[in-house]
C-alpha cells in the first residue's frame, strides 16, 4: 500500500485498509493454521478408510458413497449460503471501524457539540447491522454440525442394519461387519474434520478476496525506467497547460494552469476556498499525476523522475500539520536522518519554534504524543516547517501552513525563511493577504483557473478577483 498514490487511498478508504491489514489477515492466518492441522491428515484418513472398507465389506461399499455424498452436500449448501454473508460481514466490520475511528479522532468536536448520544446511536446502528449479519451466518454454521452428526449416526444405523442382513444370509462375518463399521466411522470423522475447516474457509475466502482487491490495484503513479534523467536547472518549477480531474469527478479541479517558479523567488498561490490551491501544489511532489499538460521540476517532467529522487528535492509542509509519536528530534529528522543537534536547533530557530522547544522538559528529546496532540496547532505547524527546513531542499512548498500563527509570528517566520531559502524556489499557499503580498509572484486561482498573476501592486490594478480578496481582509486605509 505504501506504493499507492493518494488516489488509491481515497478510493479504498482508510478504515477499510486498516480492517484488511488486520482482521482479514487474521482470518486467513486462522484458516491456514487449521488447514495445516486438519486438511493434511483428513484426506489420508479418508482415503485409507475407504480402501480398507471396500476390502472388508464390498457388499456395503455403496453406503460409503451415500454417506460421504450426503455430508458433502450439507457442507456445500452451507458454503453457498454463508460465503455471501461473510463478504458482507467484512464490509460491515469496515463500517464499524470507520465509525469508531471517527468517534475517537473527533472526540473534541463530539463533546463540544453535545453529540455523544448521537454518536453512540450511530455506533449502535453499525454494530447492530454487523451483529445481525454475524448471527445469520453463524446460524447456518451452527445448523451444519448437528446435520453432519445426524448423517453420521444415520450412516452407523444403516451399516448395522444392512450389515446385519448380510450376516444373516452368511455373506459376511460379524468381525468384518465390526471392522467395516470402524472404517466407516474413520471416514466420517475425516469428513467432519474437513467440515470444521469449511466452517472457517468461507470467511477466509471472503477475506482473501478483499486482500487481493488491494494487492491487484495498479498504482496510478509509477516510476519510469526507460527515460534517462538529465536535469538542466536547479530549484525550478514550471506548470505547462496543466489540467487535473479527480477520479469520478464531473469537472476538472484545475484547467490550463501555466506559470514558473524560479529559485530565489517566492511564488504565492491564493484564491477562494475550493479553487484548487492545495491540489495544485500536490502535483509537484507527484501525489497525483496531471490529467493534461506537464509539471516540470528542474526542466524535467515529474513523471520521468523516480518518486524518491523527485521528493528529495522538495520540502513539503502540508495543510494539516502531522507529527508522529516519539521525540521532537525524531520528527525533525524525518527531513534528514543524519542531521545533528546544531542543524535541528537552527531549523527550529528559523521556524520560530526554538523558544517553546527549549522550554520543554528534555528539549529536543521531549515527548511527542500521537499526532502531536500535546502541542497546539501553531506549534505543530512550526515543527512541520522546521522538519522541511532540516532537509535543505531545492523547492519549498508551504500549503497554508501559516494559518494557525499569529500575525507577529507569521511575519518573523517569513522574514527568517527569506534568509534561509535564498537559493530555493518557495511556493506558498495561503488565505491571508499579509502572508502573500510581499511575494515575488502571486498566482490568483478562481474556480480552478488562473484569474491573474503578478506582484501585489500589479494584481490590485489588473485583477478583480484579487482586489475582492484584498478588500475583504484590509481596511480602506490599508488598501490605499
Amino acid at each position: 500500500m505504501q506504493s499507492y498514490s493518494l488516489a488509491e487511498f481515497e478510493k479504498t478508504g482508510t478504515a477499510s485498509l486498516i480492517t484488511r491489514t488486520t482482521n482479514d489477515v487474521t482470518q486467513i492466518q486462522n484458516a491456514l493454521v487449521m488447514a495445516m492441522a486438519m486438511l493434511l491428515s483428513a484426506p489420508v484418513m479418508c482415503i485409507g478408510g475407504i480402501l480398507m472398507a471396500v476390502q472388508t465389506g464390498a457388499g456395503l461399499s455403496w453406503l460409503i458413497g451415500v454417506s460421504v455424498g450426503l455430508m458433502s452436500a450439507l457442507v456445500l449448501l452451507a458454503a453457498v449460503k454463508v460465503m455471501p454473508l461473510f463478504k458482507s460481514l467484512q464490509k460491515k466490520i469496515d463500517r464499524v471501524s470507520r465509525v469508531m475511528r471517527e468517534n475517537l479522532t473527533g472526540i473534541r468536536v463530539i463533546r463540544a457539540f453535545n453529540k455523544t448520544e448521537y454518536e453512540q446511536r450511530r455506533f449502535e446502528a453499525a454494530n447492530r447491522d454487523l451483529t445481525d449479519t454475524s448471527v445469520t451466518a453463524y446460524r447456518w454454521i451452527g445448523a451444519l454440525m448437528p446435520a453432519i452428526l445426524l448423517a453420521l449416526n444415520l450412516s452407523t444405523v444403516a451399516v448395522i442394519w444392512f450389515g446385519g442382513l448380510h450376516v444373516e444370509l452368511g455373506q459376511m462375518q460379524v468381525g468384518d461387519l465390526i471392522a467395516f463399521q470402524q472404517y466407516v466411522m474413520q471416514i466420517m470423522f475425516a469428513v467432519i474434520m474437513a467440515t470444521m475447516m469449511f466452517v472457517m474457509l468461507p470467511r477466509a475466502f471472503a477475506s482473501a478476496e478483499r486482500i487481493n482487491e488491494v494487492l491487484d490495484i495498479e498504482p496510478a503513479v509509477i516510476d519510469r525506467t526507460d527515460v534517462p534523467l538529465k536535469t538542466v536547472l536547479r530549484g525550478h518549477v514550471e506548470f505547462r497547460n496543466v489540467s487535473f480531474t479527480y477520479q469520478n469527478a464531473k469537472a476538472p479541479v484545475l484547467s490550463n494552469i501555466s506559470f514558473e517558479a524560479a529559485p530565489g523567488e517566492v511564488t504565492a498561490v491564493i484564491g477562494s476556498t475550493g479553487s484548487g490551491k492545495s491540489t495544485l501544489v500536490k502535483l509537484i511532489p507527484r501525489f497525483f499525476d496531471v490529467s493534461e499538460g506537464a509539471v516540470l521540476v528542474d526542466g524535467v517532467d515529474v513523471r520521468d523522475y523516480p518518486q524518491d529522487a523527485l521528493r528529495l528535492k522538495i520540502g513539503y509542509v502540508p495543510q494539516r500539520a502531522s507529527l508522529v509519536s516519539g521525540t521532537v528530534a525524531d520528527n525533525l529528522r524525518y527531513g534528514d536522518p543524519s542531521a545533528g543537534e546544531p542543524a535541528l536547533m537552527d531549523a527550529l530557530h528559523t521556524a520560530q519554534a526554538s523558544g517553546f522547544v527549549t522550554a520543554l522538559e528534555g528539549g529536543l528529546l521531549a515527548n511527542v504524543s500521537q499526532d502531536g496532540s500535546n502541542f497546539s496547532g501553531g506549534q505543530k505547524q512550526r515543527l512541520s516547517i522546521a522538519r522541511a527546513l532540516v532537509r535543505h531542499p531545492e523547492i519549498y512548498i508551504f500549503d497554508d501552513s501559516f494559518s494557525a500563527l499569529d500575525y507577529k509570528t507569521d511575519l518573523r517566520l517569513r522574514q527568517a525563511l527569506a534568509e534561509k531559502t535564498k537559493e530555493a524556489a518557495v511556493l506558498i499557499v495561503a488565505q491571508r493577504i499579509s502572508t502573500v503580498m510581499n511575494a515575488d509572484k502571486i498566482i490568483v486561482l478562481d474556480d480552478g483557473r488562473i484569474a491573474g498573476q503578478g506582484t501585489h501592486a500589479e494584481l490590485l490594478d489588473g485583477c478583480d478577483t484579487y482586489y475582492e480578496i484584498v478588500a475583504s481582509q484590509l481596511s480602506a486605509e490599508e488598501l490605499a
